[in-house]
């Protein structure tokens, strides 16, 4: 049975879940898809063909979904997706897709805290947090598990990597491999992610391999192109090694 304060203004076109609870003055547009056990407070527009997972819970005052802040967006149908169990606080812009990607994407298990704005064409990672006031520019990809600290940027196009954790204030330009912990100005590499990397099952093994190839990529008088190399050769067959390997060979804006 659902909960809906009738102050709202749904869309006949939307659709609404089973034990989906409302709370009053929201706008909910046409082709919106709320699933079940979902939570939504006060005074929010939820946009145009949105679509959230099962057990969110948005609290109040959010602008989730609605048209990107890009010149090039005509109207086409476009997209923002939600995961499961997302948590998304106060004073939160999550925008839609453009016709470049088609979709924003936020996974399951995200915890999203007041102030942050997701702009057009992100994907955010299963479990990842974006602290207060963090802002996202379009495209940019943020990998499972990551933390990003309260009040930093990211450059359009820009990567982080699974497992990351970026200090407060932090300003991304170029991408953020996978593992470690980030911080300072200019952004720079401040060791790996022992704790939370630890927390999610890694073993000591796992961590000590993954540091050694970054004292390698880092910490080494070895230009990059020559560390990565002899990373391939000293790691082969490790899974946490190929995805940092991968993610370094793929990124176009490059490296911290």
């Amino acid at each position: 049975m659902n909960n809906i304060h009738p102050t709202n203004i749904i869309a006949n076109s939307a659709k609404i879940g089973n034990n989906v609870t409302i709370g009053a003055y929201n706008v909910i547009e046409d082709d919106v898809v709320i699933g079940n056990n979902v939570t939504i407070g006060n005074f929010n527009t939820i946009g145009q063909y949105t679509e959230i997972g099962d057990e969110c819970n948005i609290v109040h005052n959010s602008s989730i979904g609605v048209i990107p802040q890009d010149k090039k967006f005509g109207g086409e149908k476009t997209k923002l997706v939600i995961g499961k169990r997302t948590v998304i606080r106060e004073f939160v812009t999550l925008n839609r897709g453009t016709s470049a990607t088609g979709v924003t994407i936020i996974g399951d298990d995200v915890l999203i805290m007041t102030g942050v704005h997701v702009a057009h064409d992100c994907i955010v990672g299963d479990n990842a947090i974006l602290v207060n006031l963090v802002a996202l520019g379009g495209h940019v990809e943020i990998g499972d598990w990551t933390i990003l600290g309260g009040v930093s940027n990211v450059h359009q196009f820009c990567k982080i990597g699974k497992h990351v954790m970026l200090a407060a204030n932090s300003k991304v330009v170029q991408d953020v491999p996978p593992y470690i912990l980030a911080g300072k100005q200019p952004l720079r590499y401040a060791g790996i992610n022992a704790l939370g990397l630890s927390r999610r099952g890694f073993s000591d093994k796992d961590k000590s391999v993954i540091k050694k190839a970054y004292r390698y990529y880092f910490r080494s008088e070895l230009n990059p192109s020559i560390s990565l190399k002899k990373i391939k050769e000293e790691f082969q067959n490790n899974e946490h090694i190929d995805e940092i390997i991968n993610f370094i060979e793929k990124s176009d804006r490059g490296i911290i």
